[in-house]
């Protein structure tokens, strides 16, 4: 099985282009939103941290917003208890997964929680600025305090492109990411 890392900017298009590989997405944003929906014990650790936060199970994501921009290192503790389930369920996810041919992780925080192996493909969104900044606004809850903090948790962009071995300049068109798809493909094939 071969692992194929997107990455890219938030906003960039990089779950839309991992479900265009046609093969088994991880997708962790997906995921915690299940965490939030359907895991009492995530639930119960995350009230256990922040009390005046969590009031009630399922977690609404205002809930955590608000956490996080109350204090600082709010951001911190939430992101130590969701990323701990997120690695099991990746686990999960590639044992199921252990005979097919590509798997795509569809992980914002795939280098800085170090969940790639060196023989994994990474592959960089690269989107226009102002693209992102239209799409982002357009989200039912956008909020740039929250943009900026998970932005700080970030490794660098440039870092991020310097690290995979193909890009793909996303300009919100199907037959254009699509064509991209399928050069990076017909390479690691």
């Amino acid at each position: 099985m071969i692992k194929i890392g997107i990455l890219g900017d938030i906003g960039s298009g990089k779950s839309y282009v991992a479900k265009c590989f046609g093969y088994p997405v991880f997708n962790a944003d997906y995921e915690v939103s299940k965490l939030y929906k359907k895991d009492k014990r995530t639930y119960n650790k995350l009230k256990k941290i922040l009390p005046k936060h969590f009031q009630s199970f399922p977690i609404d994501k205002a809930e955590v917003s608000n956490a996080i921009l109350a204090n600082k290192s709010n951001l911190s503790k939430i992101v130590k208890i969701i990323h701990l389930e997120i690695r099991k369920k990746l686990n999960n996810f590639l044992k199921k997964n252990q005979h097919k041919k590509f798997v795509i992780l569809d992980i914002p925080l795939l280098l800085e929680n170090k969940l790639n192996n060196k023989e994994d493909i990474l592959i960089f969104v690269q989107s226009k600025k102002i693209e992102i900044s239209k799409r982002l606004k357009k989200r039912n809850n956008f909020n740039q305090k929250l943009f900026n903090k998970f932005k700080n948790i970030q490794l660098p962009l440039d870092y991020k492109r310097k690290k995979s071995q193909f890009i793909i300049r996303n300009n919100f068109t199907k037959k254009h990411v699509m064509m991209n798809v399928r050069n990076i493909l017909n390479k690691i094939m």
